[in-house]
């Protein structure tokens, strides 16, 4: 009888590799099904941005969930869930502004961004050995 050493995949890391399949997928989209509309529009480096910081939090959040294991310490799971909230709000407004132009998203960009700071600052304090 062989015995499984299958590692379980926990909720950060999913929500991390989907984070990135969405970013890798939108930049794709933005450079080719919506390159004229957002050019026209002058949004083209709003979008560029958002990719840019929707994907880079996302490989942040399925390394630390990676590495920090089945049971995260607070720190981790704190600084993964501001970084979630980041990419939601920061790169999610973006989109929305380079889509439609609608000036009500702008204030919530900068909360996004003060999220993602927020997750780095977390970061500094976190234990980032899991417990035994």
């Amino acid at each position: 009888m062989e015995t499984s050493t299958a590692v379980k995949i926990t909720i950060h890391q999913r929500i991390g590799a989907a984070l990135a399949a969405i970013a890798i997928g939108l930049g794709a989209f933005g450079s080719h099904g919506l390159e004229s509309r957002l050019e026209t529009a002058g949004m083209m480096e709003a979008w560029r941005t958002a990719v840019f910081y929707h994907l880079i939090h996302a490989v942040c959040i399925y390394f630390l969930a990676s590495m920090a294991g089945a049971k995260p310490p607070r720190g981790l799971t704190l600084t993964m869930n501001l970084w979630i909230a980041g990419v939601v709000l920061f790169s999610g407004s973006l989109y929305g502004l380079a889509l439609t132009s609608w000036g009500v998203l702008g204030p919530i960009t900068p909360i996004g961004g003060l999220c993602l700071i927020a997750g780095w600052i977390v970061a500094l304090g976190a234990k980032f050995i899991p417990s035994c």
